[in-house]
């Protein structure tokens, strides 16, 4: 009879599963998040995989990684260290040393650290973790690759194949840990492999035989039990922030009443905005894949001329290449939504990392007087509220909107709450039928408040024009070169943005209002901030955070809320591009700033430590 294993209560945990490029990591841990979150657990994920295609097997350069944060409340960021690490070869073991908290459990495939993986891994010894100093944490060692091949003889599967499911042992194994039933995970692997059920079965069986493994093993490491809070009532689901922003956009164009378009040309990590669009012809979604960028943006600008909410979705390098065609849509005044998934760069760079180094391009990277609206999500659940201010703006002030997210946000995933679309904002278009206008239409005629011109989709009897990318008279709509008259375009364009400020919310600041510091943060760095900001509260220092979604044009009460404190840093992975923007905007406004740019998401530790010092100066 197996001994009773000990079982330790945990309001939080942090586990990271790490093996190979082709180990399955981003599956198993996927299925580890959703099965938690069917629990009642909140959970934060990070996917952390490498550029190359294939790097060589073993070798540190290809080693994948999925992090995931789970508890009891609510849960900001994947987390800094792990409690569990799952490392299926050395390599994976060694690259993610750095993640591990000093008396971690590593569970170890031992089929995979023989000497010849350690030699890959570039290990000079035959003992891996005294090498690395890991004296302290508790090893669970196993044969995984002879267990699981064993155990699924009956499949007649050849070697390789039934190999690949040894990420399903690594899992039920976890499961194990975490007293997680299987049966969830049961359904998500049929679901997987639905047109594959003999290797729906074999995953299955190998999941299972993890599970019994970790119960038979009179294992001298602590079972653990997070609980869980009785969730607000509501239909939920655990989704990234890429789908997040797929279905804003979808939401948006229901709103208005009008067809979504995306043309859009695939690049990392923004793709799956493009495949989940491709795959929704049940809504009414029409999503091309073109051959290039520009074709991307153009076939947009064509469909939001015709009527529709249109969008494209890119990274850093495509944004580049849209500059052009998005300064078109700026002169042309039609709405367009431009999705920037951020990447580490310049150039190629990192492609499956994430900075925030777009933030002045998005502004400013166009040739010419090209204002535009920039709006930035900062959590994955609410890349689909930005996604849908991001539709709003832009179908309500004719303009284009540039919606910035990253690949930390685009990848990781949260338990979100599917929202009621009733009590989003009305978006109301600014159409031909409105204008009351004493003179004839022109297709540049605006109202007088918002300075947005009036929309006439084309096929409207009596509303035939024309625009394009030559200048426009204000009066008359037709060409012009007249500097006056294009002195006062590019006035008249600025000040329908800054005008956009009256439309969207104030800024708001959480925390200690009387704080002694000031955290200013925008993007997919919230969570950290949240979380640093509530370490330093229990450590008894006032703070406070103001994280900006809305960005060009800020929120009018902006210099009263950043004026306000005496001591505030604002916090960026880039040099510094949103604290000079700020400071180019508000008068007066000088604040300190702490810059990262690694590609990873910030330590909330580190950030604590940085911040207490400068309260302490």
């Amino acid at each position: 009879m197996a001994e009773q294993t000990k079982v330790t209560n945990l309001e939080k945990v942090v586990v990271r599963f790490s093996g190979d490029s082709g180990d399955g990591m981003q599956l198993t841990g996927t299925i580890f998040s959703n099965l938690s979150a069917i629990l009642g657990n909140e959970i934060s994920t990070f996917p952390d995989f490498p550029a190359e295609i294939r790097a060589p097997q073993g070798s540190l350069s290809g080693v994948s990684g999925f992090q995931v944060h789970l508890g009891k409340r609510k849960v900001f960021t994947p987390g800094d260290k792990a409690d569990v690490l799952v490392a299926m070869n050395p390599a994976a073991l060694k690259v993610n040393v750095k993640y591990l908290k000093p008396h971690a459990i590593v569970i170890i495939d031992t089929d995979s650290f023989q000497k010849s993986d350690l030699d890959k891994a570039l290990f000079t010894t035959d003992d891996p973790f005294t090498e690395l100093g890991l004296t302290g944490v508790q090893v669970v060692a196993a044969p995984v690759s002879t267990m699981v091949k064993d155990g699924l003889e009956e499949f007649g599967l050849d070697n390789k194949s039934a190999v690949r499911c040894k990420n399903m042992f690594a899992l039920g194994l976890v499961c194990w840990l975490f007293e997680r039933p299987l049966e969830g995970a049961m359904q998500m692997l049929q679901k997987k492999f639905l047109k594959k059920p003999a290797i729906a079965k074999a995953n299955i069986k190998a999941l299972t035989d993890g599970y019994n493994y970790g119960h038979n093993i009179q294992a001298s490491v602590s079972t653990y039990r997070i609980e869980s809070l009785k969730p607000e009532p509501g239909f939920y689901t655990d989704i990234n922030g890429n789908k997040a922003t797929a279905y804003g956009l979808i939401a948006a164009a229901e709103k208005a009443g009008m067809p979504l378009f995306l043309g859009s040309y695939p690049i990392t990590p923004a793709t799956d905005i493009l495949q989940e669009l491709s795959a929704r012809k049940d809504l009414g979604v029409k999503a091309i894949q073109v051959e290039d960028e520009i074709a991307g943006i153009c076939t947009a600008i064509g469909a939001a001329f015709a009527g529709s909410l249109a969008a494209t979705s890119t990274s850093g390098p495509g944004l580049a290449l849209k500059s052009e065609a998005i300064g078109l849509a700026v002169i042309a005044e039609l709405p367009l939504v431009v999705v920037d998934v951020q990447r580490g760069g310049p150039s190629t760079g990192l492609p499956t990392k994430s900075e925030q180094t777009d933030l002045l391009q998005a502004l400013y990277g166009r040739n010419g007087e090209s204002p535009v609206v920039v709006i930035a999500a900062s959590t994955p659940t609410t890349c689909f509220d930005a996604a849908y201010w991001s539709g709003k703006l832009a179908v309500e002030h004719m303009t284009p909107v540039i919606l910035l997210t990253d690949s930390f946000l685009a990848n990781g995933s949260s338990a979100w709450k599917l929202p009621d679309l009733d009590a989003y904002p009305a978006i109301t278009p600014n159409y031909v039928e409105n204008y009351k206008g004493e003179q004839p239409w022109k297709p540049y005629r605006r109202d007088e408040e918002t300075l947005v011109r009036y929309w006439a989709v084309p096929g409207k009897e009596g509303f035939t024009h024309r625009i394009g990318g030559l200048e426009k008279d204000y009066d008359t709509s037709a060409i012009s070169t007249e500097p006056v008259n294009h002195q006062k375009m590019v006035l008249t364009r600025q000040a329908k943005i800054d005008r956009i400020a009256g439309y969207i919310p104030e800024q708001e600041v959480i925390g200690d209002q009387d704080a002694d510091l000031l955290l200013v943060g925008w993007g997919g760095t919230y969570g950290h901030l949240y979380e640093a900001m509530e370490t330093m509260q229990a450590n008894g220092k006032k703070v406070a955070l103001a994280h900006f979604t809305f960005i060009s044009p800020l929120p009018r009460n902006s210099a009263d809320v950043l004026l306000k404190y005496k001591k505030v840093v604002v916090v960026e992975q880039n040099n510094g591009q949103f604290a000079n923007y700020l400071r180019s905007k508000i008068a007066g406004f000088n604040p300190y700033k702490f810059n990262r740019v690694k590609g990873q998401p910030f330590v909330v530790a580190r950030l604590v430590e940085e911040f207490t010092k400068l309260l302490e100066e």
